[in-house]
């Protein structure tokens, strides 16, 4: 088998934007598709187009895989489990950390070698400096293919229990998708006024984000530490502002949903006793909350 060889499995857009990236860097790439048409673009750039699951196995001796779910990856490689013995896989795909601990057990059942990952970029930023990719596993796995791996991105390698890159990459997309609601109910607010518009709005959000993100550090620090927190605010105080932040939602016809929410969560620490907001009292809200 030659080292230089790779096969992707699932040609979606992240997929294509994976094996895109290995033909441009050299390498010899076998893609595989249920809808065969999805990898004509590649096949004139030179990728060879396998026909079966199996012949894209047999022809490299690492192949990735990006599709919808686990079910989708679990309903196309079974039936490719003697294709894959003293072969390494790489799943791409979004999933669970028990789902990715799961196939691993799959996968050494079947003599292969496996690293889950997690693609913390969008198709049109792989192999760029925006790209990283999140990897778990047995490291030995890791390092023997990491110089192709870091072609698609960043390769950040996290540990040996297979569902740590899972459980990273959703955390990291929870973040992203809090964000995203906040910026759009923050609009909704903002836009609800006649003088407000998204785009003047946005121009003074994304300074003011940029500049809040850099306490993140410090919360972890205190997270992290056993000490008295760094970071510390009246709870009284935040209380009220979300109550404020509730109101004017209200108030200007959005909903107001995740503030009432916070707020109640907040009176509940108050009326326990907490008088101070800090990030060790809210991870251990968060950690025991049902």
């Amino acid at each position: 088998m030659n080292n230089a060889a790779v096969s992707v499995i699932g040609l979606g857009e992240m997929g294509r934007a994976l094996a895109d990236a290995l033909i441009t860097a050299g390498y010899r790439t076998t893609v595989w598709n249920r809808s065969a048409a999805k990898a004509d673009d590649l096949a004139a750039r030179g990728a060879v187009r396998a026909t079966t699951v199996e012949e894209a196995v047999l022809a490299s001796p690492l192949s990735i895989v990006c599709l919808l779910d686990y079910d989708v990856v679990d309903a196309i490689l079974r039936p490719a489990a003697g294709a894959l013995h003293g072969r390494t896989l790489v799943n791409l795909t979004n999933g669970t950390p028990d789902q990715a601990r799961q196939t691993e057990a799959w996968a050494e059942d079947h003599g292969t070698a496996y690293l889950d990952g997690g693609i913390m970029a969008i198709p049109s930023t792989v192999a760029t400096s925006q790209a990283f990719v999140l990897y778990s596993g047995q490291r030995a796995h890791f390092e023997a293919h990491k110089e192709t791996l870091e072609v698609l991105g960043a390769a950040k390698y996290l540990g040996a229990d297979a569902g740590i890159a899972a459980l990273y990459d959703l955390a990291l997309l929870s973040a992203m998708n809090v964000m995203f609601d906040g910026f759009f109910h923050s609009v909704a607010m903002a836009t609800s006024h006649k003088e407000g518009n998204a785009v003047g709005f946005t121009e003074l959000l994304v300074p003011w984000l940029t500049s809040m993100a850099q306490v993140m550090p410090a919360f972890a620090a205190d997270v992290d530490s056993d000490a008295e927190p760094v970071l510390a605010q009246g709870l009284d105080v935040v209380l009220a502002s979300v109550r404020n932040m509730a109101q004017a939602s209200r108030d200007a016809g959005v909903r107001a949903d995740y503030f009432e929410q916070s707020a109640a969560t907040l009176e509940k620490l108050l009326a326990e006793g907490l008088t101070a907001y800090t990030a060790p009292a809210v991870m251990r809200h968060l950690r025991t909350s049902s």
